[in-house]
């Protein structure tokens, strides 16, 4: 008999198990309580959030609860028949695994989620923290904050911040490594969570990750040395990239959600002898957004971003010659100094 028609035990899912790790940290707004019975994956989650501003958002921060699993080791049968289910349970969720399974379970109204990995997967650590715990963290905190969660860099000066959109390869990274050599507030790199009642972005302030060929536009003989010591991550399109821990070499994290004065979409394309910042029409730059944010523009506070989106500037910024050419121009959306054409 298997497992869910055997007689039944005690607590067949675990659900009154206490976690040996608990870790509580401030992020996106919200108050995280970590629980897990690994150390191993506790310190995953201390790799990516420790040490980050306690970024403040309008209204008492949430009290969430993420329990990250890892399943027992299952025995090889000689016949190579599936594992037994491994029933697990926590925090009003419920669920199984097989040995060979990572899952991730979220609930917004229980305000908690539930991550179950396999031995296996501690082999890959970049994907359990990028792809597993990260999701777990991001969608639970955005479903119960109502944020907008988009594919975007942020950065800015003092408590304003411009928005950067742009395929893979635009250069937002580019232009986020030169904001940070300039000792600008950063935010994110590649996931930016704007309320969008009061458009204040937050995000992990935890890593940057550049390609080798931007570290050409890095002066600084230092700073080059220590981004090539960083880690090299692999993307799953084959991309390779430096990890830099932006904590490690003590750039400047944003201490506060960072109310946003500008979106900037970051184009390829040169500006040839025109200017790098074009100004974009709302009938223009809508259908654009939705087609860069086809995630964010199915969600409820779409249509409140996107409204409150249009009082502000809202441009394209094409290629100069040196990246900090266009940080120049985006220095001048938040000064409001820009004299757009």
């Amino acid at each position: 008999m298997s497992p869910a028609t055997s007689a039944p035990a005690a607590d067949p899912f675990g659900e009154s198990a206490v976690a040996k790790f608990s870790l509580r940290l401030q992020l996106l707004g919200a108050s995280i309580l970590f629980e897990s019975n690994s150390g191993h994956l506790l310190r995953l989650v201390k790799a990516a959030y420790a040490g980050l501003p306690a970024h403040r958002l309008q209204g008492p921060a949430p009290r969430l609860r993420i329990r990250l699993h890892l399943a027992p080791v299952q025995r090889a049968r000689r016949r190579r028949r599936p594992a037994p289910l491994t029933m697990m349970g926590g925090l009003g969720l419920l669920g199984a695994t097989t040995g060979a399974t990572n899952t991730v379970i979220v609930s917004p109204q229980q305000r908690a989620a539930l991550v179950v990995v396999t031995p296996a997967m501690l082999e890959h650590p970049y994907l359990l923290r990028y792809e597993i715990i990260e999701f777990a963290v991001l969608t639970l905190a955005t479903r119960v904050r109502a944020l907008v969660p988009l594919h975007a860099a942020c950065f800015g000066q003092g408590d304003r911040g411009v928005l950067l959109m742009g395929h893979s390869g635009a250069g937002k990274s580019t232009l986020a490594l030169q904001a940070l050599l300039r000792d600008w507030d950063f935010v994110s790199e590649d996931a930016v969570f704007v309320a969008p009642e009061t458009m204040h972005a937050t995000g992990a302030a935890n890593f940057l990750h550049i390609r080798a060929n931007a570290l050409r536009w890095v002066e600084q003989d230092d700073t080059a040395t220590r981004i090539r010591s960083s880690p090299i991550i692999t993307r799953r399109s084959g991309v390779r990239k430096f990890e830099v821990d932006l904590r490690k070499v003590r750039w400047r994290a944003a201490p506060r959600p960072l109310k946003l004065v500008a979106a900037v979409f970051v184009s390829p394309r040169g500006s040839g002898r025109g200017p790098l910042l074009r100004p974009l029409r709302r009938i223009d730059w809508i259908p654009r957004l939705a087609l860069a944010q086809p995630y964010a523009a199915n969600l409820p506070g779409w249509r409140d971003f996107t409204r409150n989106l249009s009082h502000l500037a809202v441009v394209e910024l094409r290629r100069g010659r040196h990246p900090a050419e266009g940080l120049d121009a985006v220095q001048s959306l938040l000064g409001g100094t820009c004299a757009l054409p």
